[in-house]
């Protein structure tokens, strides 16, 4: 039995987690000095969002250092301290791995060209289109030439096809698995393998059922991405991380998910992060996923709403109940425990996709910063005086403390079954245990 089975894992958007030089930015020694609060609440693991060095055209995910830690966040010297300081605690620690793209800065876009895909012809070579809107193809000002990019035009595209990407992406994963980490959320890896003759995608025949631009929702992504290819290109990241977890970010509908998992551990399960708060949709969210097995089970991140905003208020705690009462891994982003919804975000954003809002600082007490800083927050709190861990680690009968109490008994519920039931009402054994979640309105 692996590690990971039944496991919760605790997602920390490292910006907004806690910050322990004033600066009003999270950093990994505001990190370590929460890892107790981590390990009362009784989770098995944390994945950090990127804390690579960054230009900050998509807030961390266009890395432009991949074996360092960005300044704000610290050195690697504070992150050797965090992995030791978790696994003193029985926590395990998972990075963010972008493999599709780096960041237009980083030296490999100048020094190896060759590790990028570019345009055949003068301009785009067909329609592909971005995931953040417009063409996937944009021109490089100092050459001249066209290049891919699956996301902003600041994250072009990397040539897997090209034994000398792999071989540095091995590299990269090697490295952090020497200075302890156990284990990588794979990022956007759907779109990590194209169409070697870079052909159109064709119109979109059906109905997808995971959310997309609506540019991007007219195609069928058949040669963009989601390609058959990729699976022996994870297979090399899989050579190179060894047993170490390797959880995959598949933007597809759960049937998709086979071919990923014969080299992943697990995949997110996104059909229940977006089903609406619906018995009927809920189940068929979770019929398939279940039935698959080794999927990870997901309603809420940093990019997407939080889940007290996109279900209510008054759906947190069954949301919570029906989260953590389903077989396998589990993760939970930073926040939902205590029912933290989005905030108002900046103006101007800082991200031109407009996911400020999922990004708000933790709110640790009921001061004006939430206890997150002393100093003043790259974004400001949301209602610390409300919704705080000081106020509801004190009241046992607080959101945070069904989320402990969810998770304390975890490891301890029988297999899975769905029942027949009630409309409005989403039914499942667990061992001789019944659960049942209501899902009226209210």
């Amino acid at each position: 039995m692996a590690w990971w089975d039944n496991a919760v894992v605790y997602q920390i958007y490292p910006r907004s987690f806690q910050d322990s030089d004033g600066d009003g930015a999270g950093d990994l020694r505001g990190i370590t000095a929460r890892l107790d609060y981590l390990a009362w609440l009784g989770v098995d693991a944390f994945w950090l969002s990127p804390i690579y060095p960054s230009p900050l055209a998509d807030f961390g995910y266009d890395v432009s250092d991949y074996t360092d830690v960005a300044p704000e966040y610290g050195k690697l010297e504070d992150f050797d301290e965090l992995v030791a300081a978790a696994h003193d605690r029985g926590l395990r620690v998972l990075l963010d791995l972008i493999p599709c793209h780096t960041s237009i800065e980083h030296p490999w876009f100048r020094e190896h060209p060759d590790w990028y895909i570019w345009s055949p012809v003068e301009g785009p070579p067909n329609n592909w289109v971005s995931a953040f809107g417009g063409p996937a193809w944009s021109r490089d000002e100092r050459t001249g030439r066209w290049y891919l990019h699956s996301f902003y035009p600041e994250q072009p595209d990397l040539d897997w096809q090209n034994p000398a990407v792999v071989e540095a992406f091995q590299g990269v994963v090697r490295f952090w698995l020497d200075r302890g980490v156990d284990g990588f959320r794979l990022d956007a890896i759907d779109k990590l393998i194209k169409d070697d003759r870079l052909r159109d995608d064709p119109p979109a025949s059906g109905d997808f059922p995971l959310p997309l631009r609506p540019d991007a929702a007219k195609l069928e992504r058949v040669y963009s991405g989601h390609r058959p290819e990729a699976i022996d290109t994870l297979g090399t990241i899989r050579a190179a991380a060894g047993d170490a977890l390797l959880v995959g970010e598949v933007f597809q509908p759960t049937h998709e998910y086979p071919p990923y998992l014969e080299v992943l551990d697990l995949v997110f399960a996104f059909e229940l992060l977006f089903a609406p708060w619906d018995a009927a949709r809920l189940r068929a969210a979770i019929a398939p996923a279940a039935e698959l097995g080794r999927v990870a089970w997901v309603m809420s991140n940093h990019d997407f709403d939080r889940l007290a905003t996109r279900l209510g208020p008054a759906h947190v705690r069954a949301a919570a109940t029906l989260l953590l009462t389903l077989p396998g891994t589990t993760f939970v982003y930073q926040g939902d425990e205590i029912g933290l919804a989005n905030g108002p975000g900046a103006d101007p954003p800082y991200d031109r996709a407009g996911r400020d809002p999922m990004r708000h600082p933790m709110q640790w007490d009921t001061s004006a910063t939430g206890g997150f800083t002393t100093g003043v927050p790259w974004l400001p709190a949301v209602d610390p005086t409300e919704r705080n861990v000081e106020a509801q680690r004190a009241d046992p009968d607080s959101l945070l403390h069904h989320y402990r109490g969810l998770i304390a008994r975890r490891k301890d519920l029988g297999p899975f079954r769905l029942l027949d039931s009630e409309p409005d009402v989403l039914a499942y054994e667990r061992g001789d245990e019944v659960i049942a979640i209501e899902t009226k309105p209210g």
